[in-house]
């Protein structure tokens, strides 16, 4: 009697293990999807507030959220990007903002755009969000300069051209043979390192890409930096059909500070024309006070920005007014139809999922940023607009709004009431 009850005590414990262990197993993997997507929607970024929520926007069926994990274990979501592209087809559509939102893709857009053929990219530049470092990007990308690590100075480059079949990446390779650091007829970056150096160096060579020059980087004539506008109708329409295309925004006032201080404060030795040539031009004519003998100040800034009359001083400015000059009017988004669309303010996430998305995130990183650079600074902007009447911050405002509301940026009513 004793055996059958220990023996009936053990098929009962028997089948409760078995029950808890079929609910460990259905717990465990119950719909695993379900679980991936909420996980998915916890690390999603939200875009600026542009007036409709994520929930209000409706996305096609392939859009749905997909997560990418990037090097440091971030997780991007490419719903964020959908988004900046969806508000601004809706910004597109409304007729009260066309004459702030459209405009015709004229010369000024085409040499606003630079071309990188042998990986079919488009970058537009929108001058003071960063736009120097992607231009380095694309410069090593269309092999224009060349990187090597393989010396301590610049001044121990051997002073000699050298042509692709003489360079010799690998030591033991034949004469012009390919090696790991030559990829598709270029040098990639990644292929450096402090353990394996490439031995290469050709004049105009730069130990990384941080520290080509500016100088170096801005002169169009030698970058390899092609304008869109250099080509015929037929090949312009093929690459603005076909190639990835993208430009990086900031907040509009943030970025015009920027322009300021660049051009009028810290004004660079190789662009001398902006304090001594524009700057008296803006002074000339909107400064209220004409006993003030100091150099230009934002005041007078903001005033000649907002004004609606400005187009003649403008064309006597030329191409330099693209440092202020509307998103819209650098880069057509209305008119043309983008692929990504970055923000400087999140630029950190933004750089890498381009270079993913353009397909050379294998060849090139984007130089490094320094911590805190790409946040807003209210503070700052609250400083510089200190004093200037709300009457020039409205007109200003009125001037931008279209940069405003196509990109998700807050109206700046602590300006503004």
């Amino acid at each position: 009697m004793h055996h059958q009850w220990l023996l009936l005590a053990t098929c009962f414990w028997v089948i409760f293990m078995f029950m808890v262990a079929s609910k460990f197993i259905t717990l465990t993997f119950k719909d695993p999807d379900a679980y991936s997507a909420k996980q998915e929607f916890l690390f999603l970024t939200a875009a600026p507030d542009a007036g409709r929520s994520l929930r209000e926007t409706h996305f096609p069926e392939e859009l749905k959220l997909t997560g990418k994990m990037l090097p440091g274990g971030r997780l991007i979501q490419p719903l964020v990007y959908m988004q900046r592209l969806e508000l601004v087809r809706n910004v597109c559509r409304d007729d009260t903002l066309r004459n702030l939102s459209h405009t015709a893709v004229s010369k000024f857009v085409l040499d606003r755009m630079f071309v990188c053929d042998r990986h079919k990219i488009l970058f537009c530049q929108t001058p003071k969000v960063g736009n120097t470092q992607w231009k380095k990007v694309l410069i090593v990308l269309n092999g224009g300069l060349w990187i090597t690590r393989s010396f301590s100075s610049l001044s121990a480059c051997p002073q000699k051209q050298l042509k692709f079949q003489d360079l010799n990446v690998d030591t033991g390779m034949a004469h012009g043979e390919r090696g790991p650091g030559l990829r598709d007829g270029h040098l990639s970056l990644k292929a450096a390192s402090p353990t394996r150096p490439l031995p290469v160096c050709l004049p105009g060579a730069f130990p990384s890409i941080e520290e080509i020059p500016e100088s170096v980087v801005h002169d169009h004539e030698k970058n390899g930096l092609p304008r869109l506008s250099s080509f015929s109708d037929a090949e312009i329409q093929k690459r603005l059909k076909t190639y990835f295309k993208f430009f990086i925004v900031r907040d509009p006032f943030e970025r015009l500070i920027s322009a300021f201080k660049d051009k009028f404060v810290h004004n660079p030795r190789f662009e001398p024309w902006y304090r001594h040539e524009i700057a008296p031009g803006i002074i000339r004519k909107y400064r209220r006070n004409r006993t003030e003998t100091r150099g230009i100040q934002f005041e007078d800034f903001v005033r000649y920005l907002g004004d609606p009359n400005r187009r003649r001083l403008d064309l006597h400015f030329g191409d330099h007014v693209i440092h202020w000059v509307t998103y819209v009017e650098l880069c057509a988004p209305c008119e043309i139809t983008y692929s990504v669309i970055g923000h400087h303010e999140t630029l950190e996430d933004d750089a890498p999922y381009i270079l993913k998305e353009a397909g050379i995130d294998h060849l090139v990183s984007y130089p490094a940023i320094p911590p805190g650079i790409t946040a807003y600074n209210r503070t700052k902007v609250e400083h510089y607009f200190l004093g200037i009447s709300k009457r020039d911050v409205r007109r200003l405002y009125a001037r931008f709004e279209g940069d405003f509301k196509l990109f998700g940026y807050q109206r700046p009513d602590f300006l503004l009431n």
